[in-house]
């Protein structure tokens, strides 16, 4: 079992991002199916365009933001639920006036992430 305060948890830069951090809030050492991770946005921060060969699944905590996922494009915001299957291309981009934030769980697989040419 793990319990931690958020406030423990090191935040870090997502390096292919503009204006986003994480955190590890559960890492793949202290759960054998899933990790639990916590991506905070800056407004006007967005992550480009990438593939992961891990799904994800997603909820909103705070803010408003747009996520293209394969060929669509789809306006988030608190409270909502996203989930992106393994190999479909995907990004992010805030589109409001505060910090999005969004609980991101992924499965303990390998992963290996693309980043992809910004769709037109």
């Amino acid at each position: 079992m793990t319990v931690k305060k958020l406030t423990d948890v090191p935040a870090q830069p997502v390096q292919a991002g503009q204006g986003v951090t994480f955190q590890v809030l559960i890492s793949t050492a202290e759960a054998p199916n899933f990790a639990m991770r916590r991506f905070i946005m800056e407004p006007g921060g967005g992550m480009p365009n990438h593939t992961n060969q891990v799904e994800h699944e997603q909820f909103v905590l705070r803010g408003q933001a747009r996520i293209g996922i394969g060929t669509e494009v789809i306006e988030v915001k608190a409270n909502d639920v996203v989930y992106i299957p393994a190999g479909v291309p995907h990004w992010y981009q805030n589109t409001g006036s505060e910090t999005f934030e969004f609980l991101c769980l992924v499965p303990n697989k390998p992963d290996k992430i693309e980043v992809l040419a910004q769709p037109e």
